[in-house]
């Protein structure tokens, strides 16, 4: 994914969140399950500037066009945390996620989980 990806706005963040759940799925899909009601060609210059930014694709299907996520909604998310973890902690992800555990976000079965993949990417070798 690109490093460069620009960050998304409220309107934008809904509506990927509906394309992540929903793909394929249209502009006028789209307008119908957002909580807020705007125009369908409000919803199709969001997607068309979600497309210009990389993260929808189409097709178009007939006159209509078909939106897809161009990236997943896990990779979005950890570029989004790479962010915080830039602006905040100096790009110390360590210090991120001490932090977590200080302040009891992870419960153990979370940190179970996170510490069995850290010891599978020790034992792949996975480097930055």
């Amino acid at each position: 994914m690109d490093d460069s990806l620009p960050e998304l706005g409220d309107l934008e963040r809904d509506v990927m969140q509906l394309v992540w759940a929903h793909a394929p799925i249209t502009a006028e899909i789209v307008r119908e399950k957002l909580a807020r009601r705007l125009k369908e060609s409000t919803v199709r210059t969001v997607l068309r500037r979600l497309e210009d930014k990389g993260y929808v694709q189409h097709v178009v299907d007939g006159r209509t066009y078909v939106y897809h996520a161009a990236q997943p909604r896990g990779r979005v998310a950890a570029k989004a945390v790479q962010r915080i973890v830039d602006w905040f902690c100096n790009g110390s992800i360590e210090e991120v996620l001490v932090g977590m555990v200080d302040s009891a976000m992870l419960d153990q079965r979370q940190l179970r989980m996170l510490a069995d993949k850290v010891a599978k990417a020790k034992a792949k070798g996975v480097k930055k």
